[in-house]
């Protein structure tokens, strides 16, 4: 696990008790948690259950956190954990329920605990680097990620811009991106992990 600031930062002041380092621990890793119930299949209550525990299960063993830059892998694990005895609980409370079906058998597709942490550290990231971006780039930013994309024209018809600036404000807004701490971090991680090592 890579040495996240912020993180390191939010673990701290959460564990004396700052409401707004929690909050924002939960923001910021609750789709981490939904997505892997997700993986699980688990119906809304199931999820609602899993999702209450785990957070609960973190505020006893919060203190105990050695490293707080570990967060995102415990909360996948303890996830994780708690979505295979909600599976349990579902199996033995309708045993008819056991004949195996294609939609219980899991997806080898679907990507590992590993892979969700980084997805929500990515997602974390940018969501944190744009809300530092002025409201004219963040607004820029939006309607050129829209899908189906939205059209240059209308673009600088909604923003009143030219055009030809669209490109070139574009570029300008990425590379602050990219230049956003957490961003970087993330960047100059993956590109360490392509380096070969021998």
């Amino acid at each position: 696990m890579r040495d996240d600031p912020s993180l390191i930062d939010l673990v701290t002041r959460a564990k004396i008790g700052d409401q707004q380092a929690w909050d924002a621990l939960v923001d910021r890793y609750a789709p981490l948690i939904w997505s892997i119930c997700s993986r699980y299949r688990l119906n809304h209550a199931d999820a609602e259950d899993v999702n209450q525990s785990v957070w609960l299960t973190l505020v006893s063993h919060l203190g105990s956190l050695r490293n707080p830059a570990a967060l995102p892998g415990w909360l996948a694990t303890t996830t994780q954990r708690e979505c295979s005895r909600a599976r349990r609980a579902e199996r033995s409370r309708s045993p008819a329920m056991q004949v195996l079906d294609a939609e219980n058998i899991p997806d080898e597709q679907n990507p590992v605990a590993e892979e969700e942490v980084l997805i929500a550290e990515r997602n974390a990231a940018l969501r944190d680097a744009l809300s530092g971006l002025p409201p004219c780039s963040q607004q820029l930013i939006a309607l050129l990620i829209q899908d189906p994309p939205v059209p240059y024209t209308k673009i600088s018809a909604m923003l009143g811009i030219p055009v030809g600036s669209i490109g070139p404000q574009r570029a300008r807004c990425l590379e602050k991106l990219r230049r956003h701490p957490a961003v970087a971090a993330l960047i100059n991680a993956e590109r360490g992990a392509r380096q070969p090592t021998g």
